[in-house]
């Protein structure tokens, strides 16, 4: 409770019923005098600093060591003790984020496929690629320059040589197939048999694929770079996104649990998704420890804390949902399964959404 100074009116602030005591029993608002004094505000601060960090603490440590445990006491009705579950979620993805963002630069990843050396099988294609739009075109400039740089073979050749010359760079490409501008790509839809064409969709993110190459012709890592930092900033909404599609797959697995709703599977997935935001954390921190001393021992310390999110969520359902360890494992290889194929289909999504907003 506050210590706030009570109002001396009945009325409540928020809605306007009758108050005999100091909370609504309407809204459940305190009636207390709306201004406070600055100490005032600083006490409370400091109140829900405490009491976040005691809950938060207390969690935690259910969390890490008793895999479950928190998700059957929601669901059993015992909350109060617990940082809610909603709260806790939105905390540690923000805390994750944030070093998530300042680990990782897309420009590294981004030079490392660029620089990537072309191997002799796509050498070869490239050279006989070239030699035929020469034939159809010799005034074909970009070509002559980029043949004359792939027949060296004394010199290694990387994307970043030759994207510039070609424009072949493709920042989605779902039919397999490149085109230099949209006026090849329409041409090409045009000679083929109506069935064959593609439809709506494909064409417009064709399209948009024509756009960028002609956009970043010169500087084709800066169109991947503007698109990996769009992408990665979606990465909250798509795992966000991810969520309810978890929940649904919990569902349908325990079906006949009658004494399961969705929104306890939801729950069960809060939980989830909340050790995974910390155990990639350890993750990341033993990777980047590992790199900053060169010490075999951080490496190793990675990979069990990466490995040891299938056997924690294991634990998880078989304690959540009670079931033996037969069962539990079936219907945890089923998840993983059905967790990957949503994760790659909103993967994909996204990947478009990138693209048509840069």
């Amino acid at each position: 409770m506050s210590h706030k100074t009570r109002r001396k009116e009945k009325n409540c602030l928020n809605c306007g019923t009758l108050v005999e005591e100091r909370y609504c029993p309407h809204c459940g608002q305190e009636n207390v005098e709306p201004h406070e004094s600055f100490w005032h505000m600083v006490k409370h601060f400091l109140y829900d600093i405490t009491h976040f960090d005691s809950k938060f603490f207390d969690s935690m440590k259910f969390l890490l060591l008793k895999p479950g445990f928190l998700p059957l006491e929601y669901t059993r009705g015992r909350r109060a003790r617990y940082l809610n579950p909603v709260k806790k979620y939105v905390f540690t993805s923000a805390l994750f984020f944030i070093a998530f963002f300042g680990l990782f630069k897309t420009g590294d990843t981004i030079k490392f496929n660029m620089n990537k050396p072309i191997d002799k099988a796509e050498r070869t294609r490239l050279i006989n690629k070239g030699k035929e739009s020469l034939q159809k075109d010799p005034a074909e400039k970009s070509w002559t320059a980029a043949l004359q740089l792939l027949e060296d073979s004394t010199r290694p050749l990387t994307m970043n040589d030759l994207a510039p010359l070609l424009g072949d760079f493709n920042y989605i490409n779902i039919s397999g197939r490149s085109y230099r501008d949209r006026e090849e790509y329409d041409s090409v839809q045009k000679s083929l048999p109506y069935g064959q064409r593609d439809n709506r969709l494909l064409r417009l993110i064709q399209y948009k694929n024509l756009e960028l190459k002609e956009k970043y012709k010169t500087d084709p890592r800066s169109g991947m770079n503007k698109m990996a930092e769009t992408f990665l900033h979606k990465l909250p909404y798509l795992l966000f996104m991810s969520l309810p599609l978890f929940a649904l797959a919990l569902k349908l697995l325990y079906l006949r649990r009658k004494q399961f709703y969705y929104a306890d599977h939801a729950i069960f997935t809060v939980y989830h998704y909340i050790f995974s935001f910390f155990l990639l954390l350890f993750v990341f921190g033993f990777d980047k420890l590992g790199k900053l001393t060169h010490a075999g021992f951080f490496d190793w310390l990675t990979v069990l804390a990466f490995l040891s999110g299938g056997p924690y969520l294991y634990f998880s359902m078989k304690r959540f949902y009670g079931q033996g360890h037969f069962k539990t494992f079936l219907k945890f290889l089923l998840l993983n399964i059905t967790a990957l194929i949503i994760m790659m289909v909103l993967f994909f999504a996204f990947l478009i959404f990138s693209v048509f907003e840069i």
